[in-house]
């Protein structure tokens, strides 16, 4: 407070200035999540009293993901991300590429297949059966199948970004709040498939999974090198911060597009040593199938060789 009685610029929080006080928390995200852990537990909970186990770094992996849209939706980084285009990368990059990897590695989709309840007569459709009917549904084989999830992956970013639309969404409670969820459905449709934790109509093989994967992430980075050399503020939004912030539009532009840049290395190395284990497990459970198998024959299929060429040698003879 200055000697006149009026509070100075500097006195106020910086996010007092912006156009969101009042989004700290985004109820909606707030209520999702919420929802998300109750009906997480709940299935956990179920298994483990009838005796099933369930893996907690599964657990973990869920809660931790759920807690990261808490983080950037339901904090004071909500309020920021309305007037600073850096603070709004970090809250796109994560939840649309750092919380979809944690969520999938969490299976909720296995979850709820060896939770719900069956039918209890035959022919009937319960939750677990109308689950199963999406699954296997046209529209899940058409939003999981690359052809769809890489170009959706990738115009998400540019066609957002680089035309109106972005300004018109950040204009409104309710846009701002669709766009967000935009970012994680469009991550968790491209991570899906690729990930390969969860049943889906579309599981190719882990070196065709590495490839979809390889195949969208440059467009991150040539997004964010696109925002660093830009000669001037891109998005009008953000061309004007509020003077308390203390910043410069180009330099917080160029910072969200060092992030934006960033962000396309770390869940890459994330999601390809998930599938490198996957694949190690793989191969591990393979083999013990055929050991198992061959036990059970008495490796006939070694003995039929070693006839064949004891055939072959007598046929020699």
């Amino acid at each position: 407070m200055d000697h006149s009685g009026h509070g100075t610029t500097m006195d106020l929080p910086p996010f007092t200035l912006g156009r969101g006080l009042e989004w700290s928390a985004d109820p909606f995200f707030l209520v999702a999540c919420l929802v998300g852990l109750a009906l997480y537990g709940w299935g956990v909970v179920r298994l483990v009293r009838r005796g099933d186990k369930w893996p907690v770094g599964r657990t973990v992996a869920f809660v931790v993901g759920v807690l990261t849209v808490l983080l950037v939706m339901c904090t004071g980084l909500n309020d920021y991300g309305m007037v600073m285009f850096s603070v709004h990368m970090v809250q796109h990059m994560v939840i649309s590429m750092l919380t979809p990897i944690l969520i999938l590695l969490g299976a909720p989709i296995t979850l709820a297949l060896r939770a719900l309840p069956v039918a209890s007569r035959r022919g009937d459709k319960g939750p677990r059966e109308l689950l199963l009917a999406l699954l296997h549904s046209r529209f899940m084989r058409m939003i999981s199948h690359p052809a769809f999830t890489i170009p959706l992956f990738i115009a998400s970013l540019y066609a957002l970004y680089f035309t109106p639309l972005f300004d018109f969404l950040m204009g409104s409670k309710t846009g701002h709040t669709v766009m967000m969820c935009h970012f994680l459905a469009v991550g968790l449709a491209f991570f899906w498939p690729i990930m390969g934790v969860d049943p889906g109509p579309h599981r190719p093989g882990y070196l065709l999974r590495m490839l979809e994967l390889f195949a969208g992430m440059p467009f991150h980075a040539f997004f964010g090198i696109a925002l660093m050399m830009a000669s001037g503020p891109m998005v009008e939004t953000y061309k004007n911060p509020p003077a308390s912030l203390g910043i410069d539009a180009l330099s917080d532009q160029n910072a969200a597009g060092g992030i934006a840049w960033a962000f396309s290395e770390i869940p890459s190395v994330l999601v390809l040593l998930a599938l490198l284990f996957q694949w190690y497990r793989s191969e591990q459970r393979q083999a013990r199938r055929s050991d198992r198998a061959a036990d059970r024959d008495g490796d006939k299929e070694l003995e039929a060789y070693n006839a064949y060429l004891a055939s072959l040698n007598a046929r020699t003879r």
